[in-house]
């Protein structure tokens, strides 16, 4: 069990470092890599018999997370009219 939630949270991280160009492929890697967390964190909470308090505040800073980012790329695409990553710059914010 817990080999195969290390290979599905390495699929992640290897997706987040093989699709930089779009920064909504970047967002779903995030979200994924999230959801592996709140397995992981649930799984060891529930294994050891605590409460599941930690969780809830973890599912609520994860959706706080995910409403940040998509109001990033709907800023940006409004802005530039795609979401290539190579068409941002420092200076452009």
């Amino acid at each position: 069990m817990i080999l195969s939630i290390l290979f599905m949270y390495l699929g992640g991280l290897i997706v987040f470092f093989s699709f930089r160009e779009h920064l909504l492929m970047v967002l779903f890697s995030l979200e994924y890599l999230v959801i592996m967390m709140f397995l992981c964190f649930f799984l060891y909470l529930l294994n050891f018999g605590f409460d599941l308090y930690f969780v809830l505040f973890f599912l609520v800073f994860s959706v706080c997370e995910g409403s940040l980012g998509l109001g990033i790329l709907v800023s940006l695409i409004r802005s530039h009219g795609n979401d290539l990553m190579m068409n941002l710059s420092i200076m452009s914010w």
